[in-house]
């Protein structure tokens, strides 16, 4: 993300929405608006609108996050090795903008067997 693009993100976003998608940061634990949210559609980029998770791939992990077990499309997201807070995770991005959404972890049900813990701040969903 351009550093023109992060600057427009500033004035356009509230400021946690600004930090979890431009600075990889993290929303607390069941406090996003779509942790626990039960309702059909798909989520999309908060930056961008690209459509990133259809709600059929939702799950309840237990985390506090919404977790997801695959992308609506294998390039709707990018994975990228993460080793800050002295961890190795796989941090996931938007496909199309690279905002931050959240983390994979090896942890979800079949058929993938991934869990794409996503900060609620960082998508919006559509309804069906």
């Amino acid at each position: 993300m351009s550093d023109e693009d992060r600057n427009r993100l500033r004035a356009e976003l509230d400021p946690e929405t600004y930090h979890i998608v431009c600075e990889a940061g993290t929303e607390r634990a069941f406090s996003g608006k779509y942790w626990d949210c039960k309702l059909p559609g798909v989520y999309h980029c908060v930056v961008c609108n690209e459509a990133l998770f259809d709600s059929e791939t939702k799950y309840d992990s237990g985390s506090g996050w919404p977790s997801y077990y695959q992308p609506v499309a294998g390039a709707a997201v990018t994975e990228i090795e993460d080793t800050s807070h002295g961890m190795v995770r796989t941090e996931v991005v938007c496909g199309k903008c690279e905002a931050h959404l959240g983390h994979v972890f090896k942890d979800g049900p079949p058929p993938t067997g991934l869990r794409y813990c996503i900060n609620s701040a960082s998508v919006v969903l559509h309804e069906r």
